[in-house]
């Protein structure tokens, strides 16, 4: 299944984004690559690239040790020797509107998944909008209070012991920033709060620890947090934003952006790559989930790509709309592989 055959089927006018030949899918992305039943979310091979071949023993391994909230505290010792520059983050757009109600639903949900449940799969970035009364929006739709998310994060880092979360939470566009509220933000997580620090991009995990959550703060009226405070400011989380619901367009634009950032080793700040697709007012499709559905399942060809086109040195976080176990695996293996010395 190639992206061209889903354009067909709604009538766009493909033209640049029906390229996505078979010949490139099938070198790149093994269609018969699967999750076996009796290993339950592990890699079996060609995780990455199909020059890059895990045995099973392996790709177990690096799910329990690199995302899995239930491992051991043995093995959460051991991975905290790592530094947080090989990880390939795994994240969500729109994080937080799994609470919003019908009939807007389609049009605005990017998640099904609540934010605890979304941690426990294996994210570890998240993308909230509040707007001025605290409630999760999405354009002007709002959801459930910003207690939830938070509530749900501290539950998480209280269950384990050694899992590093970003939650950039910014005010919608078009919206009021909520009063206060960086000194509710410090009050409610203080205790995990990783304070912003340069230094932060050379230090392993476990000189990190306890503190768990690096919160990014992005108001549009207020002040941004100050260089050293508990808070992070929106200078330290970048990407750039292609409107399109077009794949082809959306992947060469992520992998061209991508390519003029400077390496993780020498870059002091985050920088994300997002797999998603916007709904375009022009087309007949405008619900989120299906559109997304011509994208999701290029994460994978996009790791290859980027290995293959020398950039894969620069991948740090990589999110998508409704994510998936697959997804998640795919960030692992690229982990996985940094860790290993095999990218």
């Amino acid at each position: 299944m190639v992206l061209h055959t889903r354009y067909s089927q709604i009538g766009r006018n493909t033209s640049r984004d029906s390229i996505f030949n078979d010949a490139l899918v099938n070198e790149v992305v093994d269609p018969t690559v699967s999750f076996a039943e009796d290993s339950a979310r592990t890699v079996v091979r060609k995780v990455v690239d199909p020059a890059v071949t895990f045995v099973e023993d392996s790709a177990r391994t690096v799910i329990q040790e690199v995302m899995n909230p239930t491992v051991t505290s043995v093995e959460d010792s051991a991975r905290t020797d790592e530094s947080d520059r090989r990880i390939v983050w795994p994240g969500t757009h729109h994080s937080a509107t799994n609470g919003l109600l019908w009939p807007d639903l389609p049009l605005v949900e990017c998640q099904r998944l609540s934010i605890y449940e979304q941690l426990v799969l294996g994210t570890r970035v998240f993308d909230i909008h509040v707007q001025n009364d605290r409630r999760v929006c999405h354009g002007d739709l709002p959801s459930y209070n910003v207690d939830v998310v938070l509530n749900d994060v501290i539950r998480f880092v209280s269950e384990t012991q050694s899992e590093i979360i970003i939650l950039e939470i910014r005010t919608e566009f078009g919206k009021n920033d909520p009063p206060e509220f960086d000194t509710y933000l410090v009050d409610k997580l203080g205790p995990w709060l990783i304070h912003q620090d340069d230094n932060l991009f050379n230090k392993q995990v476990s000189e990190i620890l306890p503190k768990k959550v690096i919160c990014i703060w992005k108001p549009r009226e207020s002040p941004k947090p100050v260089r050293g405070g508990a808070l992070w400011n929106s200078d330290y989380l970048k990407d750039n934003w292609t409107n399109t619901d077009l794949p082809w367009t959306k992947f060469q634009s992520n992998m061209n952006h991508l390519k003029e950032q400077p390496p993780i080793s020498s870059r002091r700040f985050f920088y994300r790559v997002e797999n998603t697709l916007t709904p375009q007012p022009d087309s007949p499709v405008l619900l989120i989930k299906p559109v997304n559905g011509r994208i999701r399942g290029y994460a994978r060809l996009f790791i290859s790509r980027c290995k293959a086109e020398g950039c894969i040195d620069k991948l740090q976080i990589f999110s998508m709309d409704f994510i998936n176990e697959d997804f998640v695996d795919s960030c692992i293996g690229l982990t996985y592989a940094r860790i290993n010395g095999r990218v």
